[in-house]
């Protein structure tokens, strides 16, 4: 027996169906390739906006950069002007120690010792001269460890020459200059 479709409209309702959903699924394939393109524009649109900001975050650190640059520039001048300054305050405590040295100096020359030369090192002192006798030698060195300004005096070379036609004993000595340390208000600490 041959088939007949007695219900054509089946047959029309398939294909009716068939056409909208191709239809909804066109639809739906356009409206997600929609949202992806503008799901991409608004990221793009952010990662451009975030890279704007980070461009001027890099500005805004090279120029603290710049800034830490100037300050550590200026601690470092600071601190060399606050070294020299030191230095100089220095000198100035120690200007009244080269008279006082002196002063101490002709205090502790015996008579009969005459000085050829001093040499200052530092605190050491090389003190070089001429004594009638070795015992004017002796006798200098227990003034210098006596005095106020030298200390701790050591006798390097003692030579008996004979010098205008007198005899002579030639001395090095070698002292220590103690710093007399002042407060503020003149005192001696």
């Amino acid at each position: 027996m041959p088939r007949i479709n007695l219900l054509p409209w089946r047959d029309e309702l398939r294909l009716q169906r068939q056409k909208d959903f191709l239809i909804s699924a066109g639809v739906a394939v356009v409206f997600g390739v929609l949202v992806m393109f503008f799901t991409n524009q608004v990221f793009n649109s952010m990662i451009e906006h975030q890279g704007a900001r980070n461009g001027i975050l890099k500005k805004e650190i090279a120029a603290l950069d710049l800034q830490i640059a100037q300050i550590r520039d200026l601690e470092a001048k600071k601190d060399r002007l606050l070294a020299r300054m030191n230095i100089i305050e220095q000198l100035q405590r120690s200007r009244p120690e080269a008279v006082k040295l002196f002063d101490q100096i002709v205090r502790t020359l015996p008579e009969g010792v005459y000085l050829t030369s001093i040499k200052q090192t530092g605190s050491n002192l090389e003190i070089k001269g001429r004594a009638e006798s070795s015992t004017r030698v002796s006798s200098l060195m227990r003034n210098i460890d006596a005095s106020d300004s030298m200390q701790n005096p050591t006798l390097q070379v003692v030579e008996a020459k004979e010098v205008d036609k007198r005899r002579v004993s030639e001395f090095t000595i070698m002292a220590q200059q103690t710093l007399v340390v002042h407060d503020d208000e003149g005192g001696v600490q």
